[in-house]
């Protein structure tokens, strides 16, 4: 599958930009200024004109669309697709010799937010890159070739479908979302595995490689990371489902589960990182989120000035391979941080700030425990004058991430910790003769670390905090009584337990409340049962 890394070796991260082809950028062309006709293409002296226009700059807004480098194989209807998001397509003529086409839109308004659209995203149609830029001409004018009765046909059968669609829903607006292959085009995915993040910019930017996509909804749901995402067409939504489903977007994590929906359309009111309107970027951010312009303007700074955001990352062990460039997610953020986006200030660290802290109770070690669920933990330093805040720094900024999206607003020693990104890089070890009271602990060379050994299954047994544990490492000798025992006495109340059928060192232990759970997972995990078997503990998505 074009652009789809396979998994070779279980341990190694990649980035969701590994999995497609670099993107090129649009360069204008410019044609003469009277209207091409079929005809006007077949003689021999193309290939002169087109090396003529590639040199040219200038073009002003005309509602005619040049398209170039189509595949072979490309259908009249899926070129169509690409201009029905933003317009109704009036003309379209095919240049299948030359992989080429133009269409016009019913205004300059549609061509331009078209044009201004696929100049921030590269348009994919059957998996490969396509060029847009506008044509000088002002209209097209076709003929009754053989060559393009066939674009006439599929133009006219669109036109039928939208206006049976206006009709249906008594508007005078098409449903941008035709479904021009029986299917629908919108997608529900699940992300399964989720060990890094999965934004919704990482899912735009790999499902536009099989079309153009048009609106994002990112939700959490049964304990799920998962998304509704519609395409401009049905066969741009089957094809990227034939291609995607079951892929890893990061090596052996982040499996993608994909089908489609019962829905024909998605309603999005708001542009920011949980949902995103592609062809609407006026909307508000609502909830003080970065608004469309500001993300597209920390994308494109990022890329002018990608050096700026080349992190420091040391050689790493495990499943986490080392980065020449910063992940997605960092890119992202330190891009946003840069040209000062509200609530990206110093994201792209792998340090977070926790807040809210009991003083009485909390220790560096209790952290470490918790934090370490999510990630290996380096560092954790208890503020020596602020001792309900702490920092705590992970392996790498996507492991910090991870770990705020999961913890924050969790309860810890009977208050709610708050989960931010710390605007220090690192966590400082007190200097010699320094009084510090053991509050500053290095954990880098912990034999604890839950993801040091390549192709770990805890890789792929990530789970937000629940009431539910997992145990495991569990010797023959020890009962169901034990156990149950050993849980009542961190201060929680057993609800529940079972046992593996198939594997009796694994057992399900439920307590009455997620703050329990976290609390004996913190107090148990790597707890003595003699035997030479230490106690593992983690969250688990199941329930008895």
């Amino acid at each position: 599958m074009d652009g789809i890394v396979q998994d070779i070796t279980v341990g190694t991260k990649r980035g969701s930009d590994e999995l497609l082809s670099a993107c090129a950028t649009n360069g204008p062309f410019i044609m003469s200024n009277s209207a091409p006709s079929a005809g006007e293409y077949t003689n021999g002296n193309d290939s002169k004109k087109f090396k003529g226009e590639n040199r040219t700059s200038g073009i002003g807004p005309s509602r005619v669309i040049h398209i170039r480098k189509l595949p072979n194989d490309v259908t009249e209807a899926e070129v169509i697709s690409l201009g029905l998001p933003f317009g109704k397509v009036t003309n379209l003529l095919m240049l299948k010799g030359k992989n080429q086409a133009f269409i016009e839109m019913n205004n300059e308004e549609a061509a331009n937010t078209m044009v201004s659209y696929y100049n921030t995203v590269t348009p994919y149609l059957r998996s490969h890159p396509i060029y847009i830029q506008y044509s000088n001409h002002k209209e097209l004018k076709t003929d009754n070739s053989p060559n393009q009765a066939r674009a006439q046909a599929a133009l006219q059968a669109v036109n039928a479908v939208q206006t049976a669609n206006m009709a249906i829903a008594g508007t005078g607006v098409p449903d941008t979302a035709v479904n021009l292959s029986g299917q629908s085009p919108v997608l529900r995915i699940i992300v399964e595995n989720l060990f890094y993040p999965v934004t919704l910019d990482v899912l735009h930017q790999i499902f536009s490689k099989f079309g153009t996509v048009l609106k994002i909804i990112t939700f959490t749901k049964n304990n799920q990371f998962q998304a509704l995402l519609q395409y401009a067409d049905g066969s741009s939504a089957q094809h990227a489902k034939l291609a995607l489903d079951g892929q890893n977007i990061y090596n052996a994590c982040c499996t993608l589960r994909i089908d489609f929906s019962k829905l024909t359309s998605l309603n999005v009111k708001y542009n920011n990182d949980k949902s995103r309107d592609y062809t609407r970027p006026d909307l508000p951010s609502g909830d003080n989120q970065p608004t469309l312009d500001q993300t597209m303007a920390a994308a494109f700074d990022f890329l002018q000035h990608p050096s700026d955001y080349c992190l420091s990352v040391p050689g790493v062990h495990g499943a986490l391979a080392p980065l020449g460039m910063p992940s997605a997610a960092a890119a992202a953020a330190a891009a946003a941080s840069r040209i000062g986006i509200p609530g990206f200030a110093s994201a792209a660290n792998a340090v977070l700030l926790i807040s809210n802290l009991n003083p009485e109770r909390v220790t560096p070690q209790c952290l470490f425990i918790l934090f370490g669920v999510y990630g290996d933990v380096q560092r954790v330093k208890i503020l020596f004058n602020k001792k309900e805040n702490a920092l705590v720094q992970m392996f790498d900024c996507t492991q910090a991430q991870l770990a705020m999206s999961h913890l924050n607003g969790q309860r810890l020693h009977g208050k709610t910790m708050r989960v931010t990104m710390s605007k220090h890089q690192t966590v400082q070890l007190p200097r010699e003769g320094q009084e510090d009271q053991g509050l500053t602990k290095d954990y880098s060379s912990s034999p604890l670390h839950r993801f040091k050994k390549p192709g770990s299954k805890n890789f792929q047994n990530i789970f937000p905090p629940s009431a539910t544990l997992h145990l495991s490492n569990i010797p023959p000798s020890i009962t169901e009584e034990d156990l149950k025992l050993l849980f009542s006495s961190t201060s929680g109340m057993v609800k529940a337990f079972k046992f593996f059928q198939k594997d009796r060192k694994m057992a399900l232990i439920q307590m009455s409340s997620v703050e329990e759970a976290i609390q004996a997972l913190i107090d148990l995990h790597n707890h003595d049962l003699g035997e030479n078997h230490h106690l593992r503990v983690s969250f688990s998505k199941s329930t008895i």
